[in-house]
């Protein structure tokens, strides 16, 4: 990869992928630039990188817009910031949809409002992250695919948007990764056993299988990508497994 004398933003940088995407780059010889909610956990990862830190909640309006702005001249932003609210739609309140809907899809907005600005005199790469929950209908997604669904469209309409500045943008679809957002499933043995007989690979995902796709969309070589929405899913959305 060629993250040399590239800065890069990780919003959502204290999550499971989040995290492992921080790292991985700043392996890659990325300046990494974190922006999280939970400061404690933000300055112990900022500490360990010798990265610079941010802080910012999401679910506050302007916070992110203004947390990226100070983030300075970017190559690469990605947003790993989200939710995972599971309930049929009967059952999902107004609280919780307008948190999915905050979390998910305005925070992937923000993130392509400020973040382009960045970027519109010498080109870059954002990279959001969809869900399979978005391609496939998976039962009392009802909230968090609608969210999802939206950050695919804005990924498409925003690469058009932005092609001729030099600006890619692109999105990660994951299946079900281990992580504390999933926490509820992956601890339950009869959820994770029938959520992995799902994933045609026979197995969920790790946070490094997800940071190891953004990394790549993220990476300046790769200049040709643009506007994709790429399944990191372990065969969810597309394949079934017999």
């Amino acid at each position: 990869m060629a993250f040399t004398d590239v800065t890069v933003g990780v919003l959502g940088a204290t999550g499971s992928v989040g995290s492992a995407l921080a790292r991985r780059l700043h392996k890659a010889g990325a300046t990494v630039i974190l922006c999280g909610r939970n400061a404690e956990k933000l300055n112990a990862l900022g500490a360990e990188l010798g990265a610079r830190t941010v802080q910012a909640d999401a679910a506050k309006p302007g916070e992110l817009d203004q947390a990226i702005g100070a983030m300075g001249p970017l190559y690469g932003i990605a947003s790993c910031i989200g939710s995972l609210v599971l309930k049929p739609a009967h059952a999902t309140s107004d609280a919780d949809w307008d948190s999915a809907i905050a979390l998910n899809l305005t925070s992937a907005f923000q993130t392509v409002r400020a973040g382009t600005k960045t970027m519109l005199n010498g080109g870059g790469s954002i990279v959001l992250v969809s869900s399979s929950a978005a391609r496939i209908g998976l039962a009392n997604h009802e909230a968090i695919a609608a969210a999802k669904a939206g950050v695919a469209g804005l990924t498409l309409s925003a690469a058009a948007t932005y092609a001729p500045r030099g600006i890619r943008v692109n999105c990660v679809s994951p299946g079900l990764v281990m992580s504390g957002l999933t926490q509820r499933i992956t601890s339950n043995e009869a959820s994770l056993k029938a959520s992995v007989a799902m994933h045609a690979l026979g197995r969920v995902g790790s946070p490094e299988d997800v940071a190891s796709a953004i990394a790549w969309l993220l990476d300046p070589e790769q200049r040709w990508v643009t506007g994709q929405v790429l399944g990191v899913d372990g065969g969810l959305g597309s394949v079934r497994s017999r």
